[in-house]
């Protein structure tokens, strides 16, 4: 059982590896302070950034394998969410509030969400 026990702590070990490897991007942290309230599309988050698409592609997809953000696909667009359940979130959600560059990103993510919310009871 011992054995087990090993292989597990091992598996949590490399799973937190992956979030602080995640979270030691500052990109990686802006993109979580823009799904902070909203869920984007890669292209959505990627206009906000002065990186190539593939660079914002690779982000995501680093945040996805750390159990960040979760994707989903609709129609011919991949989008993207917070996990908001994840440890790591949280604490991040929490720094956020304090920090002055992911601040304005939240509030730009809780705007986007207003407006997708009136355009949805709109139709």
């Amino acid at each position: 059982m011992k054995g087990w026990q090993a292989i597990s702590e091992s598996l949590k070990c490399r799973g937190m590896q992956r979030v602080f490897e995640a979270l030691s991007s500052q990109t990686r942290r802006k993109i979580l302070a823009y799904l902070a309230h909203a869920d984007m599309t890669a292209g959505e988050i990627a206009a906000r950034f002065e990186i190539s698409k593939p660079a914002v592609s690779q982000h995501l997809t680093v945040l996805e394998n750390a159990g960040l953000v979760t994707s989903e696909k609709k129609g011919q667009y991949v989008h993207y969410s917070l996990v908001p359940d994840h440890l790591a979130n949280t604490l991040n959600a929490y720094a956020q509030e304090v920090c002055p560059v992911s601040k304005p990103l939240k509030t730009e993510s809780a705007k986007i969400a207003r407006s997708r919310k009136a355009s949805d009871k709109a139709t």
